[in-house]
């Protein structure tokens, strides 16, 4: 018997849909476990590695680097205007600071990424699966999952914990840069209010978490869209769009759960 069309309504149509998307996340879930226990073998070959950190990381320097500007600036400006009215202007380093390493840091990061590099992988992987050229791997025996997802794969889960680095730091010197200079905000309060209320575990540490998380995240869904799309044009135009839909709201759902987690222990 044939199968029945998914444009159908009705049990078997229901069945069918259910069946499609429960071998979807077998498929998916295969292959995050492939790339995860593949890392020995990127670590072999260290200048695949390297090569995807540089095209991943260095290639999304400057639109991170100008967002934290941008942030810090916005950060400075609201969080002054807002703590004048407690008489706590002196705490807006503290505020810059929790609001970057915490929450905005990461996500934003994340966010970008997923534009700027997550598209940039899907429309690749996409690319060289419709010129038929991971299936000419496979012909010459050489796995196209290693030789050419996996090195992407751990490339994007270093990169992206670094980024958010640089967006904080940047970020905090926007910060700094709108209260100090331009508003007139003591410089000594700002630096000491932020040493003295930021946990370089509790705080720092707990955004570092959420940066590699993100970065599991959005490079697996990049690879896998791109992987797994149409191998025609239309396909890997969809699988780009898809790339930047579903890892924006994973980063999204997954930071809620991770602060739930993390901030009510």
């Amino acid at each position: 018997m044939s199968e029945p069309s998914p444009y159908r309504f009705g049990p078997s149509a229901l069945g069918f849909a259910v069946r499609a998307k429960l071998e979807d996340l077998g498929a998916g879930a295969r292959l995050f476990a492939r790339l995860c226990l593949l890392l020995g073998s990127v670590l072999r070959r260290p200048r695949l590695l390297v090569d995807q950190i540089h095209f991943l990381g260095n290639h999304s320097l400057a639109i991170i680097t100008v967002s934290g500007l941008f942030v810090g600036f916005v950060l400075g400006l609201q969080g002054y205007y807002t703590l004048q009215r407690y008489g706590a202007a002196e705490s807006l380093g503290l505020l810059v600071a929790l609001s970057l390493v915490r929450e905005l840091g990461p996500v934003v990061t994340a966010l970008l990424f997923a534009g700027r590099a997550g598209t940039s992988l899907t429309a690749e992987i996409g690319l060289m699966k419709a010129g038929e050229q991971l299936a000419a791997m496979e012909m010459m025996a050489v796995d196209p999952v290693q030789r050419v997802l996996a090195p992407r794969f751990w490339g994007g889960v270093i990169a992206l914990p670094l980024l958010a680095a640089v967006f904080s730091a940047v970020g905090i010197i926007g910060g700094w840069a709108v209260g100090v200079l331009l508003i007139g905000v003591d410089a000594g309060a700002f630096w000491s209010q932020m040493q003295g209320g930021v946990d370089v575990f509790k705080d720092v540490g707990n955004g570092v978490v959420k940066s590699i998380v993100f970065g599991f995240t959005v490079s697996f869904v990049a690879l896998l869209q791109g992987y797994a799309c149409q191998p025609t044009p239309e396909g890997v135009s969809r699988a780009t769009t898809r790339t930047v839909v579903v890892a924006s709201l994973a980063v999204l759902a997954l930071d809620f759960v991770l602060t739930a987690m993390m901030f009510s222990v």
